[in-house]
């Protein structure tokens, strides 16, 4: 049976609607448009909006992407390039990651931050990032957060630094850094720009792709027991079930769309991707917002003001009620919100627009692991709930939707296993609109990088 959707009511992730494509295409999958041939546009995608589909003809590979929510692409980037970013991530550790207060740095753009961060995707996420200032700093930085098993916690001040047996290979502590590699000049700019980028998210469909972020996740290997007894190994580096549309949203809809490039094999044992095909046609089921208790009703962020005085804010940005316009210091600056009922929250968060407010597609496993999914490699759970893994080598690509519920499980292999990740989605010259709920927010007047 084909998995192909019918070509009279093709449904466009990238266009977030339903059309007719054209019968006709190019080579390149995109039709010949003469009404637009005169200025040299043609079915490129880099003209003005998303809202006229009779010029896009969707390639095969981009059918499969929408009917199932995501492609695997064989040796997508060159050893070379491979082995480039490995080397260019260690040097960048070596030289700007401050793991202690006396920690110097060779370069002027250094992450500066004495105290060492940590990232988690449990249920203690929110206190891991929704508290941090260094998290909501590197939007346009590279900032570096450990394992938490890599970090010691005083019990007195409750400062974090990173432990001992780390310090002389501190690669060996990270889950990942982000959030801007693609802006500094080097490997991973050079990738994020290519060609074979933008001509990729043009065939599925995109007209004026932009990137927010891009991340390094290191998917550390297996601890040893013997020093440590009491802790869950295997949730070590672990992904639990998300979509990236929740972190990432945009308006009128979704538009996310992640690049997953393996900079070594992905197998099974050292905690390859899982996706459940077809779940991104499900909606968002939660989100990921600032949280306007913390920042007011204008959810504008400035470094360190949050965190330490109470101040009104009458920026001008409507809220949902007077109560918000009170910053409380001590809540948290990033919550989740609910999208799987209809209900509103007056004193929580501002109306979206987005189809997804009105989901009631909620999982078990959202923020966790399906029930039974281990022991590796029968997964019994994972297979239960729809998952599949998808293996593949250094420099393969895997693209997928953002609201494709996937997930990693823990590397039980000896040695780690790096991937290179960007977020792209929809510009404002296609109609698009970023949402500024979102965690990640450019400064004033940047805008993201268009591809």
């Amino acid at each position: 049976m084909s998995m192909m959707r019918s070509a009279a009511s093709y449904k466009s992730w990238a266009r977030g609607q339903c059309f007719t494509p054209s019968s006709s295409k190019t080579n390149d999958g995109f039709t010949i448009d003469d009404s637009s041939s005169s200025g040299g546009g043609g079915g490129s995608g880099s003209g003005s909006g998303s809202d006229d589909n009779s010029s896009f003809y969707p390639s095969e590979r981009c059918r499969a992407f929408d009917t199932v929510g995501y492609i695997h692409l064989p040796q997508f980037a060159s050893a070379d390039v491979v082995a480039s970013m490995k080397t260019t991530m260690e040097q960048l550790v070596n030289d700007e990651w401050m793991t202690s207060s006396s920690s110097t740095s060779t370069t002027a753009s250094s992450s500066s931050s004495a105290a060492v961060e940590t990232f988690r995707t449990d249920d203690k996420q929110v206190d891991a990032q929704g508290r941090s200032d260094y998290f909501l700093d590197s939007a346009t930085k590279i900032h570096y957060f450990a394992e938490p098993y890599a970090v010691h916690t005083d019990k007195n001040n409750g400062s974090t630094t990173l432990k001992e047996e780390y310090r002389c290979n501190k690669v060996t502590a990270l889950n990942k850094a982000g959030h801007g590699l693609h802006l500094r000049p080097g490997i991973f700019h050079e990738y994020t720009t290519s060609t074979a980028i933008s001509t990729l998210l043009r065939e599925l469909g995109y007209v004026d792709p932009v990137v927010p972020q891009s991340m390094y996740i290191f998917k550390q290997g297996r601890r040893s027991t013997s020093t440590n007894d009491d802790a869950d190994l295997d949730m070590d580096g672990v992904v639990t079930s998300h979509q990236d549309s929740t972190f990432l949203s945009t308006t009128p809809h979704q538009t996310c769309i992640g690049l997953w490039l393996a900079l070594d094999d992905a197998t099974i044992n050292n905690g390859c991707l899982w996706v459940r095909p077809g779940s991104h046609d499900e909606g968002i089921r939660r989100q990921f917002v600032r949280n306007p208790k913390h920042f007011g009703c204008s959810l504008e962020y400035q470094h360190g003001k949050n965190n330490n005085e109470d101040t009104s804010n009458d920026s001008g940005r409507s809220g949902d009620s007077n109560e918000g316009d009170t910053v409380n210091c001590a809540a948290p600056q990033m919550i989740f919100r609910d999208l799987t009922t209809t209900t509103t929250n007056n004193d929580e968060s501002t109306t979206t627009t987005d189809e997804t407010q009105r989901n009631n597609n909620a999982v078990p496993w959202e923020g966790k692991l399906p029930e039974n999914s281990l022991p590796i490699p029968d997964c019994p759970g994972l297979y239960k709930a729809g998952f599949v893994p998808l293996p593949c080598k250094a420099g393969d690509l895997l693209v997928f939707a953002g609201a494709l519920d996937h997930l990693s499980l823990a590397n039980y292999t000896s040695n780690a296993r790096h991937t290179f990740q960007l977020h792209c989605v929809e510009g404002e010259g296609a109609g698009v609109v970023w949402s500024k709920e979102n965690w990640l927010q450019y400064p004033n007047g940047v805008p993201f990088m268009k591809l």
